[in-house]
């Protein structure tokens, strides 16, 4: 079973790299750098396995990059803080 096929494990996961990240004194700026490449890679190459995953495929594609650097911040907050 993948991290991707549920969205909470997606989270977990997520949330576990930006600890790792920060513990490593990796700064916000370079962590949410990261999350930008790691959204572009999964909206060019991974299906998303469910709805949550979707939404934020489709909100990735309708949106330029700078909009998807500020995106990829949200996640970063939303994961840091749940």
């Amino acid at each position: 079973m993948s991290v991707l096929d549920n969205f909470n494990d997606w989270k977990e996961f997520l949330n576990n790299r930006v600890d790792q990240a920060q513990k490593l004194g990796m700064n916000n700026e370079t962590i949410a750098t990261l999350a930008y490449q790691i959204g572009d890679y999964l909206a060019e190459k991974v299906d998303p396995k469910n709805t949550e995953e979707r939404l934020l495929k489709e909100l990735w594609e309708a949106s330029n990059d700078e909009q998807q650097k500020v995106l990829a911040q949200i996640m970063v907050n939303y994961v840091d803080k749940h």
